[in-house]
């Protein structure tokens, strides 16, 4: 079998006893190493990709940390490592949404569909009949929760009745949130 000879510190991991002696790492050992590597990154990329800036902060005993936030304290450096600029519709990609109107970024062309205000406020009723039907469902399923739940007593399926009842008071409260959002 082949050796690599490689110090402990370029690994940056304890392989074992053996090869922390004589310094020796095999190759399916970095092999592995570099696909976890490789799969970390590949993983945490998307995360680095919402930070404004990345840090590498050292503290004084050398521990290395790497991070969107600065540290501080007095014995810890930090260098920027990379910067990220905003672009003007990033905040919005990022949850900070402006509830206001907002013009367009792009015209609409010219051969777009479009439907006449009549067609849009009857899609609207529709949608928003659809959703009183739900609701007035939703209420019908959570009185028939509550009375089993209510006539179950101390068995052993209490819990998941009781799961059921939040269910469907959470899913009254999205329906009315729903209906309150309609023009």
């Amino acid at each position: 079998m082949q050796k690599i000879y490689l110090s402990r510190t370029v690994i940056g991991v304890v392989v074992g006893p053996g090869a922390e002696i004589h310094g020796q790492v095999s190759l399916a050992f970095v092999l592995r190493c570099m696909c976890y590597f490789f799969f970390g990154v590949a993983t945490l990329a998307p995360l680095a990709a919402h930070a404004n800036t990345f840090y590498k902060c050292t503290d004084g005993s050398g521990k290395i940390l790497f991070t969107n936030t600065r540290q501080q304290g007095g014995k810890t450096s930090c260098t920027v490592l990379s910067q990220q600029r905003d672009t003007p519709g990033a905040t919005a990609s990022r949850g900070h949404r402006d509830r206001g109107p907002r013009a367009a970024t792009t015209p609409t062309p010219e051969g777009f569909p479009r439907i006449s205000g009549d067609e849009q406020r009857a899609r609207d009723s529709d949608r928003r009949t659809i959703l009183e039907k739900e609701l007035s469902s939703e209420f019908e399923n959570l009185t028939k929760a509550q009375r089993l739940a209510a006539t179950a007593g101390s068995s052993l399926n209490t819990q998941a009745l009781r799961g059921t009842v939040t269910l469907h008071e959470r899913n009254i409260k999205a329906i009315q949130r729903e209906i309150a959002n309609l023009r």
